[in-house]
């Protein structure tokens, strides 16, 4: 049967040679799941930029659900939303000042909260988007 290759973003394996790998790895379900895994772990202070500059997605702030998921061009997200992200930005700001830098001292149990929240609204875009 020969070698399998499986890629931990997809989820899937298939006969490894140059042009699957290749079909694949520049495939648009690829490169989308491939973003989304990276998205989970982008600096808070990156996300409120980015999705203050967003107009908010009429259909998901209607229905809760949007047909594009991540890919949509407008934001998910609610202004409480967009309120404890920006109260997690400050926190983190006024924590890395006080503590003497991002290795200064421990994490704030609100950063760690913060970070959850957005990664649990991560996985609820992404499984909306899969269940549509």
């Amino acid at each position: 049967m020969g070698k399998r290759y499986f890629c931990d973003y997809c989820d899937r394996s298939f006969q490894d040679n140059l042009h699957n790998r290749k079909k694949h790895l520049n495939g648009v379900q690829h490169l989308r799941a491939k973003r989304v895994w990276y998205d989970l772990f982008r600096d808070a202070a990156a996300i409120l930029q980015e999705e203050q500059t967003k107009k908010p997605c009429r259909k998901f702030l209607q229905t809760g659900q949007c047909d594009f998921g991540s890919n949509c061009r407008f934001s998910h997200m609610t202004e409480q939303d967009l309120e404890k992200l920006s109260a997690q930005v400050r926190g983190e700001s006024s924590n890395k000042r006080t503590s003497g830098g991002l290795w200064g001292g421990g994490v704030a149990a609100g950063a760690r909260e913060g970070w959850r929240s957005l990664r649990s609204h991560a996985a609820r875009v992404q499984q909306a988007e899969r269940g549509s």
